[in-house]
């Protein structure tokens, strides 16, 4: 990831993000970025490699897993979801095979379940 977020302004973001969902509303754009990458920021520090991309787009994307290193064209293992549904897989609100089970989380390879390294606990 190319900047490091600040842990005060990602746990900010991560409740901006929360009370808004709790109050029925839609967050802030910027408040949901900047959860995103804070959580992808920690899935980082938490499980380094480059075997394993993890995309929520259109905030962000981060390698991570130990294991053979890709580098060129579409990874071997891809894991990919909405915001909403990393957030809540990334924190521990919701488990990584109820969210994959229901569809909302897109895995292929051989090293593409995550459930080992989540929640990262913010």
């Amino acid at each position: 990831m190319a900047r490091k977020i600040d842990v005060a302004d990602g746990r900010a973001a991560l409740d901006a993000v929360r009370t808004a969902a709790a109050g029925g509303v839609k967050p802030q754009r910027t408040d949901l970025a900047t959860a995103v990458r804070y959580l992808l920021q920690l899935l980082d520090e938490k499980a380094p490699g480059n075997s394993v991309e993890v995309r929520v787009p259109p905030f962000g994307a981060v390698q991570v897993i130990q294991g053979p290193r890709h580098t060129r064209g579409t990874p071997p293992n891809v894991v990919e979801m909405d915001a909403v549904t990393w957030i809540g897989v990334a924190t521990g609100a919701e488990r990584w095979a109820d969210a994959a089970e229901s569809g909302r989380i897109h895995a292929s390879g051989t090293r593409a379940d995550l459930e080992d390294v989540l929640p990262v606990r913010p």
